[in-house]
This record gives C-alpha cells, sequence and structure tokens, in this order.
C-alpha cells in the first residue's frame, strides 16, 4: 500500500508537461493492479478515486461517468466489508456536490441495509438528506408518484391530484393552499423517513450480532508476527457464524478480510476453498491458486487438497503439475512423494508409480528414508503388480544396504508368507 501510494507522489512531483502527461496512465495501471490483488482494501480505493478526481479533466463529460462508474466497482468489491463506512461516505459526498440529489437517496438505500461500524451515523445523515431537500428532489418520478399515491389513499382520497396525463409527477405545485403544502411536504417526509427506520431497525439488529466478533479483531491487516490464539478463535468463530447466517457475498467478503490478517495459516485457505465448493469451481480454483503460488508456497496440506481438486475435476495433468512443482520446492517430503505415487496409481500408471518410488530410494538422505520407499516400492509390486519375485528383490537389496532394519526382515517374511498362501490355493 505505502509503496503505491510513493509511487503516486514520485508522478506527481515530476516538472516535464508530456510526463505528466503520460505518468497518470502508469500510475492508474499501478492502481488497478493494486486493487486486484486486494480488492477490500477501502484505502486503497479512496486513493484511487481522489487520485481520479485529481488527474481526470473536469471539462470531460466522460469524468463523472468514469468517477461514478469507479464508485460503484468500489463498493461492489468492498462495500459490505464491516469498515467500509469511509467509501460509503466518500460517494455519498461526491454525488451531493454534483447535486444528484435521487443518486444520494439511492445509495443511502443500499447502505442502510448493510451491517457496518457506522450504521447509526449514516441513519442520522440520511434523516438531514431528507429534512433539508424536496421529497419530489429526492426520489424518482415513480418514487414520488407512488409516495404521494400512498399518503392519499391513507387519508382517504385518491391522490390524483395531479395534471392528468402527465407521467412525471408535478410535484406539489397542485396545492395551492401554502398551509397544506407544507403538511405534505413533511408527511412526505415522515413516511419515507419511516419506510427506512425499518431497515435502520433490521440493520441494527444484524450489527449487534457481529458487533463482538468485529470487536475481536485486533489485527485487520497482514503481518508475519504470528497471530494470537484468542484472534484465530475469533477467525474461526465469525466465518462460521457469517456461513450460517449470512449471505454468500458477506461470507466471501469476510474470508477475504481473513486470508489478509489471516495469510499464512492454510486452515483459513482451505476453509475458504471448502465454502466455495458449492459455489463456484472456478471460486475453489482460485482460492487455492492464491494460496499455493503467493502466500503458502511451501505448505503441504493445501498443495495436496488442491492437487485433489484438480483430479476430481477430470484435470489429472494439473494435479500432476501442483504436486511436483511443490515437491521441487520443498524437497524430502514423504506424504508429498507418496501422493504423487497414489495418483498415478488410481490411474492405472503402474510404471510411474514404480519410477517415483525407485527414484525416492535413489535420493534418499539416509538408509533410513531408502528402506521406507523399498517397503512401499515391494508392496506395490507384490500386491498391485502381482510380481513377487521383484518385489523379494527389492527387499533383499534394501536389508543389504540397511541391515539393522526389523522392518524390512517382517514385511520380507509376511510378503513370503502371503505368497506361500497364494500358491497353496492354487
Amino acid at each position: 500500500m505505502q509503496g503505491l501510494l510513493r509511487f503516486e507522489d514520485q508522478d506527481s512531483a515530476r516538472g516535464d508537461q508530456n510526463i505528466a502527461m503520460f505518468y497518470p496512465t502508469s500510475t492508474q495501471m499501478v492502481y488497478r493492479r493494486g486493487l486486484q490483488a486486494i480488492p477490500l482494501s477501502v484505502d486503497l480505493w479512496i486513493h484511487y478515486i481522489n487520485f481520479l478526481k485529481e488527474t481526470l479533466d473536469p471539462g470531460d463529460p466522460e469524468t463523472n461517468s468514469t468517477i461514478r462508474g469507479t464508485f460503484e466497482h468500489a463498493v461492489l468489491a468492498a462495500g459490505t466489508d464491516f469498515r467500509s463506512d469511509r467509501l460509503w461516505e466518500m460517494y455519498i459526498n461526491w454525488e451531493n456536490e454534483q447535486g444528484n440529489l435521487r443518486e444520494v437517496t439511492a445509495i443511502y438505500d443500499r447502505i442502510l441495509g448493510i451491517p457496518t461500524q457506522l450504521y447509526s451515523h449514516h441513519f442520522q445523515r440520511f434523516k438531514e438528506h431528507v429534512q433539508n431537500n424536496l421529497p419530489r428532489d429526492l426520489l424518482t418520478g415513480e418514487q414520488f408518484i407512488q409516495l404521494r399515491r400512498e399518503l392519499a389513499s391513507v387519508n382517504g382520497h385518491s391522490g390524483d391530484d395531479g395534471p392528468p396525463g402527465d407521467d412525471l409527477p408535478s410535484g406539489v405545485e397542485d396545492i395551492t393552499d401554502p398551509a397544506k403544502l407544507i403538511t405534505e411536504i413533511e408527511n412526505m417526509r415522515h413516511r419515507i423517513i419511516e419506510v427506512h427506520q425499518e431497515m435502520f431497525n433490521y440493520n441494527e439488529h444484524e450489527v449487534s450480532k457481529r458487533w463482538t466478533f468485529e470487536e475481536g479483531i485486533k489485527r485487520p491487516y497482514f503481518h508475519v508476527k504470528p497471530l494470537e490464539k484468542a484472534q484465530l478463535k475469533n477467525w474461526k468463530e465469525y466465518l462460521e457464524f457469517e456461513i450460517e447466517n449470512g449471505t454468500h457475498e458477506r461470507v466471501v467478503v469476510l474470508f477475504e478480510r481473513c486470508v489478509i490478517s489471516c495469510a499464512l495459516y492454510e486452515e483459513f485457505w482451505i476453509k475458504y476453498a471448502k465454502y466455495m465448493e458449492n459455489h463456484s469451481i472456478e471460486g475453489v480454483r482460485h482460492v487455492f491458486s492464491r494460496a499455493c503460488t503467493i502466500h503458502l508456497p511451501k505448505k503441504p496440506m493445501v498443495h495436496m487438497l488442491w492437487a485433489a481438486f484438480e483430479e476430481q475435476q477430470g484435470n489429472i495433468n494439473e494435479a500432476r503439475n501442483i504436486l511436483r512443482t511443490f515437491e521441487e520446492c520443498v524437497l524430502g517430503l514423504a506424504m508429498v512423494r507418496l501422493r504423487r505415487v497414489s495418483l498415478e496409481r488410481r490411474h492405472g500408471n503402474m510404471e510411474e508409480a514404480e519410477h517415483l518410488l525407485q527414484d525416492a530410494i535413489k535420493n534418499a538422505k539416509s538408509n533410513n528414508e531408502s528402506s521406507f520407499y523399498a517397503i512401499k516400492l515391494a508392496r506395490h509390486l507384490f500386491k498391485i503388480q502381482k510380481n513377487l519375485p521383484k518385489s523379494r528383490k527389492v527387499l533383499l537389496e534394501a536389508i543389504e544396504r540397511d541391515k539393522e532394519n526389523t522392518k524390512l526382515y517382517l514385511n520380507l517374511l509376511e510378503m513370503e508368507y502371503s505368497g506361500d498362501l497364494k500358491q497353496n490355493e492354487e
């Protein structure tokens, strides 16, 4: 984050006009790459939007559309974050500056239904927005007509007082009595706030259910230092709560927040991938890819689960590549080599399975490790390939190298005994 901002500051300091014209595009690309990597960063979205406001030509008719579109991308990406209030507030203030009161109302319609830290502050500002402006300026034409008809039905008349044939409301110009006009406007304001009060009450209840979890998040950012056990426990319980009670969108946002501060804990990446299995195959793949290629390149379990997932999807070569690449990165893990052997076995590649075990014996760092793989190879040859002589040879060669290893003798004895039984049965 700081690196991105320093890049922007360096660009801004350049004096040459031609370079100044070029570098906003360069900076914009850096911002976009940053936002693609961490789309939940409210701070980064705010800095990017401020950058656009400073560099885009205010005389260009496309400028406002670009900024509004960026705000929309921002709130779609990060707007359901519990701490996204500054982003929403910035969006509202910008639309107010443009004089777009109806758009401001539409934004409040959204934020008042999202559990955020400053939910009460938003509702207070919404009430001020309603009280300080005429209802006809706050609502769309359809909403305004509907509201007048609703109030008219409550008051016992049709509500069709407006000029006939007009699709859009005339406001309240048809009311000539000043006292009635003031009453009508106040009634409309009261009803608008009343409807949103119901939204606020529900949202307040949702906030209260999450408040303790949010208070328990002491480090929402990434750091190489381990998290305290209480922090990890809080994240686990919060995720379980949101999975059980929240929408899919809220669950994903919470997982994204979690894997920022818990990026080095594979259990959270695994939990995220498992959750996504019921929602999106590509989503699962994306979670595994980020975990394995960026944050956890040396953690075996998440790599093996990714390989198992790809195998389940029928992507056998991809599963092979994942396991092979990890083994090249982290040498000497028996569980990974055996997982590769099992993969080949399941798909009928017995020669490759045998070759992998022979290679493990050849490259073993100790007699004990060599004997371990020799036993695995012997059992593979005997039980899968039904080749007793070859299996016997593997164990006898292993005994020559590691004469004190009792497991080799026991496996040889068991194999010979099983072979005799099979011969007698025949």
